[in-house]
């Protein structure tokens, strides 16, 4: 019952402390003129709202060009701007919604956004998208993606901003040189990985994720060579991660490790594995649209392609679905119209364009999604034809569970990494995984009918 414990107990904690959040309140941009209180209020519409980027550091830059545009448009609102890393995102706002201290806007992507929302943290954004300039600008999809991520009340809690897509980024040169064809399937992937190793020479075929973020790399990877193509079984109330199947697939994945990858890939999160392959003489990285900057800045054009995940052994090209990202106003900010006006100008076509392509990323606007750098960007533009020419099945991920974001991540990571170390098998672990799933689906399911 570990997962209920947990999630009763943060619940409880929630409510407890709504008179602590009361109080705290202020720690929100404001501009003084208005009551707040855990509800918030809407404010003047000017002063100071504080924003939480949940991908610090990788994206600041980007967001601070945004900011500087939007206060220029808005001479009488300043935003505060705070990056946090990704890895630490989720349990930053975790805590500002027990203690007090939440922004006023913060990054909300699919796969925490039921979590925050079942603590009732967030401000449900429908009436505000449907008298925007904004309403019927947004990806439909996208839109979606979010509603169902909500947690199963189907309100809107965060304004997508981009999308994104696995892909396999490849060293052009490397292959060439070695005479390899293009990883195009998982057997020329693993043949690649192979032939592409000398360890000696400290060249590797690939390099594997094995610190924060690894369990999505490692589902990707699994449903990819497995074939299957639902997370959940028949009856919706068993998940299909330790299915036969899908053991086998890991199993082979992760014996990768140390045998054709470096054994710093241990503890490796994305900034490090993007860093290494980028300075590096590594052959694969699996990693998402969002590097493909860095690769351009690091290797150029003409030694490296980002191609979609490989195709399996019946030819179909199987992977479980990125999250979609968006902006989040939090409920107890005390500023919410000038904090609606700063995502509605963030996800206006110039600034979604802009963010999107510094980030590599598809816009959420699809005026936006039309701008020439779109075909420009060769991975974007392959992600999005093998998304939409029938060649790609998507096994959506279960971004509606509370907590899904702590069971693919803080809960099991340490076992993928002894999984990885040889130290537990692939079995164990999945069917760790798989229980903790079955049980939340069930309580989610008993909760929403």
């Amino acid at each position: 019952m570990k997962i209920s414990i947990r999630r009763s107990r943060r619940a409880a904690v929630a409510v407890a402390l709504g008179s602590v959040l009361a109080l705290t309140a202020t720690a929100c941009g404001d501009d003084g003129s208005s009551a707040g209180g855990d509800k918030g209020a809407e404010g003047s519409g000017t002063g100071k709202i504080v924003f939480w980027d949940n991908n610090g550091g990788v994206r600041t830059d980007i967001w601070k060009e945004v900011i500087a545009d939007f206060e220029k448009a808005n001479p009488d609102i300043k935003v505060e701007y705070v990056g946090i890393p990704s890895t630490d995102y989720q349990s930053k706002v975790d805590t500002a919604i027990q203690g007090g201290g939440l922004p006023d806007v913060g990054g909300v992507g699919a796969a925490m956004l039921a979590g925050f929302a079942a603590q009732n943290a967030l401000e449900p954004l429908d009436d505000r998208l449907a008298k925007s300039s904004l309403n019927g600008k947004l990806n439909e999809d996208m839109v979606a993606s979010l509603k169902a991520a909500g947690g199963g009340d189907g309100k809107l809690y965060s304004v997508p901003t981009s999308a994104n897509n696995g892909v396999l980024y490849y060293r052009t040169d490397l292959f060439e040189k070695a005479g390899l064809d293009e990883p195009a399937t998982w057997d020329k992937f693993y043949e690649a990985a192979e032939k592409l190793t000398d360890a000696q020479k400290n060249e590797f075929g690939y390099t594997i994720r094995g610190g924060a973020g690894s369990i999505a790399q490692a589902l990707d990877a699994m449903y990819g060579q497995s074939g299957i193509t639902s997370f959940w079984d028949a009856s919706g109330e068993k998940t299909t991660v330790n299915d036969p199947k899908n053991v086998a697939a890991l199993e082979k994945y992760a014996a990768l490790y140390k045998k054709v990858t470096p054994a710093a890939d241990l503890n490796n999160d994305f900034t490090k594995m993007v860093a290494q392959w980028d300075s590096g003489t590594i052959g694969m990285l699996n990693h998402n649209l969002g590097s493909y900057q860095d690769h351009v800045k690091a290797l150029g054009t003409d030694k490296f392609r980002g191609i979609p995940q490989p195709v399996g052994s019946g030819g179909k090209r199987v992977q479980v679905s990125n999250p979609v990202d968006g902006m989040g106003l939090f409920k107890s900010s005390r500023n919410k119209d000038a904090a609606w006006k700063f995502i509605e100008f963030a996800t206006s076509r110039e600034e979604n364009s802009k963010f999107n392509k510094a980030a590599g990323q598809v816009p959420s606007n699809n005026d936006a999604a039309k701008d020439a750098w779109i075909s420009e960007a060769e991975p974007t533009k392959l992600a999005a034809a093998a998304l939409t020419d029938g060649s790609t099945t998507i096994v959506q991920l279960p971004y509606y569970l509370p907590d899904w974001n702590t069971i693919s991540k803080a809960d099991n990571e340490p076992n993928l990494q002894k999984v990885l170390n040889g130290d537990m098998s692939a079995k164990e672990f999945l069917d760790t995984v798989a229980g903790q799933l079955n049980e939340a689906q069930a309580e989610w399911k008993s909760r929403n009918g």
